[in-house]
C-alpha cells in the first residue's frame, strides 16, 4: 500500500526542494502546496508537520477514506477527484476550505460539509454508482452551504430532480449535464430561486427535448448569460420578454371580455339584441297557412282585372255609335 507520509515527501524531488541552511522540519512548516497526483496512493498518513498546507493535489490515486487532515486549518483547495472515496467525512476542521473537488469517486450522498462556512465551489460529478442509484444531498449540508456556494457540478449522476437544491441562493455556475432531468416546470421553479445564476449546462437531459425548453429557462432566470454552452443574446431575451407581455395582454383582454354582462334585449331581458326568434310552426299548420295565402293572392288578382274589363266595354260602345 502506498501512503502519503512525510517520508514520501522527502523522497519526492518535485515536492522537496532543500534550501541551504534549512532543516527538513523547517521546510515542512513552510510548505503550502503538495503535488501527489497519479502516485497510486491509497491512504493519507500523518502530515501534521505541514501545518501551513493550503493546497493538496491528490487526484488520480486510489484513496478510499478522507482522514488525517485535521491539522490543515489553512487549507483552501482540496483535489481528490478520481479516487475510490465512498463517503465525505473528516473535513469539519477545514474551515477555510474554498474549493473541494470530489468528482469521479463512489459517493452516493453529499454530506458532512456543515462546518465549511467558506466553501464556494463543490465538484461531485460522475460518481461511480451502482445501477439504479443516484447522487443525493443531505438537507443539513444544503442549508449550511446556502449562503456561500457559488459553483456546483453534479453532472452524470443519474439525477432526475434538483428541487432540493433550490435553497442554494448564491449559485452562479451550475452544471448538471448527462443526468435524467425531465421536468422543465421544476427547472423553471428552481431557476427562479437562483437570482445570481449566470451560467448553466443541462445538455444530455430529457428536458432538453421539450418544446420551448430554451425559451422557458431564459425567461425563468433574468441574469442567465450562457445556457448549454451557448451565449444568450440580449435581443433574444428582449424578444421573449415582448412576446410574453403580448401574450399576457391578450389573455387578460379575453378574460375581461368574458366577465362583461350580456346586453339587454328590447323587452328588457338579458340576451341577444335583435328581433325575437320566430315561433316554431308544425308542418300541418304551415300547409294551411300557405293555402290561405295563395287564395288571398288569387282573389286580389281577380279584383285588379275588373277596371280593365270596364274600359274595354266603354270603347266598344263608342265605336257602335
Amino acid at each position: 500500500m502506498v501512503r502519503l507520509t512525510i517520508e514520501l515527501i522527502a523522497k519526492s524531488r518535485y515536492n522537496f526542494k532543500k534550501k541551504i541552511g534549512l532543516s527538513f522540519q523547517d521546510y515542512l512548516r513552510t510548505l503550502t502546496h503538495l503535488h501527489f497526483s497519479g502516485y497510486n496512493i491509497e491512504d493519507i498518513g500523518d502530515l501534521s508537520e505541514c501545518r501551513n498546507l493550503s493546497v493538496l493535489y491528490l487526484y488520480d490515486n486510489r484513496v478510499t477514506h478522507i482522514h488525517n487532515l485535521d491539522f490543515a486549518h489553512n487549507m483552501t483547495h482540496l483535489y481528490l477527484q478520481n479516487n475510490n472515496i465512498t463517503r465525505i467525512d473528516n473535513l469539519s476542521h477545514l474551515r477555510k476550505l474554498y474549493k473541494l473537488f470530489l468528482g469521479g469517486n463512489k459517493i452516493s450522498m453529499v454530506e458532512g460539509l456543515e462546518n465549511l462556512g467558506e466553501l464556494e465551489e463543490l465538484h461531485v460529478e460522475s460518481q461511480r454508482l451502482p445501477p439504479g442509484e443516484k447522487l443525493l444531498f443531505d438537507p443539513k449540508t444544503l442549508r449550511s452551504l446556502a449562503k456561500t456556494l457559488c459553483v456546483l457540478n453534479v453532472s452524470n449522476n443519474n439525477m432526475d430532480e434538483i428541487r432540493d437544491l433550490a435553497v442554494l441562493k448564491e449559485i452562479q455556475h451550475f452544471s448538471a449535464f448527462d443526468n435524467k432531468l425531465y421536468n422543465v416546470q421544476e427547472l423553471e421553479d428552481v431557476l427562479g430561486s437562483w437570482p445570481l445564476l449566470i451560467q448553466m449546462d443541462l445538455r444530455g437531459n430529457p428536458a432538453c427535448k421539450t418544446a420551448k425548453y430554451r425559451d422557458r429557462l431564459i425567461m425563468a432566470c433574468k441574469r442567465l448569460q450562457v445556457l448549454d454552452d451557448r451565449d444568450i443574446k440580449e435581443v433574444t431575451r428582449q424578444f421573449l420578454v415582448n412576446w410574453k407581455a403580448s401574450k399576457e395582454a391578450k389573455k387578460k383582454k379575453k378574460e375581461t371580455a368574458a366577465l362583461k354582462p350580456a346586453p339587454l334585449t328590447k323587452n328588457g331581458s338579458m340576451g341577444q339584441v335583435g328581433p325575437p326568434p320566430q315561433p316554431h310552426i308544425c308542418c300541418h299548420a304551415r300547409a294551411r297557412l300557405e293555402a290561405a295565402a295563395a287564395a288571398a293572392a288569387s282573389k286580389g288578382a281577380a279584383v285588379k282585372k275588373l277596371p280593365a274589363q270596364t274600359a274595354q266595354l266603354h270603347n266598344r260602345h263608342i265605336r257602335l255609335m
